[in-house]
């Protein structure tokens, strides 16, 4: 069985979960969550949409 999660889900939940944890403080993640959103508004963000595809199509043939 697979299923697919979304990489905003599964970085939204890293995020959350390191400022439970207390390994960054709320600035920095203010400041990561800022980055994304105006990374996501250039030109990068397509390249950077490719090369995680293309992880998350390697992924499961790495058990193989």
């Amino acid at each position: 069985m697979s299923f697919s999660i979304s990489a905003l889900v599964l970085f939204g939940l890293l995020l959350a979960m390191l400022i439970r944890s207390k390994s960054v403080g709320i600035g920095a993640a203010l400041v990561a969550v800022l980055f994304g959103y105006y990374l996501s508004k250039t030109g990068a963000s397509q390249p950077i949409d490719a090369v995680m595809s293309a992880i998350g199509g390697a992924i499961p043939s790495l058990n193989k």
